[in-house]
């Protein structure tokens, strides 16, 4: 009996690190130039007066990167490429094995630390989204699976509104993202089902329904190298700022951002001004001084 356990237990084994390896190979499987196009329309609502927003459309070539990597963490970059030329920071994700504390958005630029059994996150992988500027945006877990050739994540969680909308409207506080993420040779599709939330001490309602579709497809990587060299100048401040917030984090305390400019600039215009000082180069205290200056609560957190 006691040699029949033993090789369940290293079947088991060997069987877990065949599938930790093949969701490594997807994770990775999203890296490389891609041409992407992002779409979204709203498809449903329940309050009959409700005015459907116009559908969204656009394109972009982005390249992504995995720019750390140890036994169970992917750290992957996304830079976008305009006209041939431009770079602009994009977003950051960070892939966590097995991860349970998570950043629970709630609203208003306010998520609570949230410790998850182990056994509930046991296999899984935590995709962890950031903002341009490196803050908090939204976190998820779930488990990939393989088969028939395809490569599957799939998680529903908790957001804030999406660039292209905070800006223009203020009618719903949550995005409520069904994310599923496909991998392919050919690159990776980002399929949402989206629900807007309108969320008050009275609970939640749903005011909109989306449909998603980002479509990353692999091209020639020659068109992303001006995205390779200017990650190669900034890719030291930009981890100076990554390991301020992850030092922030990890007190998991939470984090509750404000959303009003500070001396007339946003946190990721600060921060972007700082990284193109050249002649006198932003040290880590500076940086972490500039993020604090947009968390409501300052004082609670200990910096090193």
């Amino acid at each position: 009996m006691k040699k029949v356990m033993l090789l369940t237990l290293v079947g088991f084994g060997l069987n877990a690190n065949a599938q930790k390896t093949a969701d490594i190979e997807a994770i990775k499987g999203q890296c490389g130039c891609q041409e992407v196009t992002f779409q979204y329309a709203e498809t449903f609502s329940p309050q009959k007066d409700y005015k459907f927003q116009e559908r969204y459309h656009a394109k972009g070539l982005e390249w992504i990167a995995v720019d750390e990597e140890s036994k169970d963490k992917l750290v992957l970059v996304h830079l976008l490429v305009i006209n041939d030329k431009t770079v602009i920071k994009h977003w950051r994700e960070d892939w966590e094995y097995e991860n349970a504390n998570v950043l629970a958005y709630q609203k208003n630029k306010d998520w609570k630390s949230v410790k998850l059994p182990s056994s509930q996150v046991k296999g899984q992988w935590t995709q962890k989204v950031f903002e341009v500027d490196d803050s908090p945006r939204y976190e998820g877990t779930a488990s990939w699976f393989h088969k028939d050739g395809k490569h599957v994540w799939a998680n529903v969680t908790d957001a804030p509104l999406p660039r292209r909308e905070y800006s223009k409207r203020s009618d719903y506080q949550v995005m409520r993202r069904n994310n599923r993420i496909h991998v392919t040779k050919e690159g990776y599709l980002h399929e949402q089902d989206n629900d807007k939330i309108i969320r008050t001490e009275k609970g939640d309602e749903l005011l909109a329904q989306e449909k998603g579709l980002n479509d990353y497809r692999k091209v020639d990587e020659s068109k992303c190298d001006v995205a390779k060299r200017w990650w190669e100048k900034h890719r030291s401040y930009w981890g100076e700022v990554r390991a301020v917030w992850t030092e922030l984090i990890a007190q998991n305390k939470g984090i509750s951002l404000t959303d009003e400019k500070v001396e007339g600039k946003s946190l990721g215009q600060m921060l972007e001004n700082l990284s193109y000082r050249s002649d006198n180069p932003a040290t880590r205290q500076e940086i972490k001084a500039t993020i604090l200056k947009f968390v409501k609560n300052p004082e609670a957190y200990s910096m090193r």
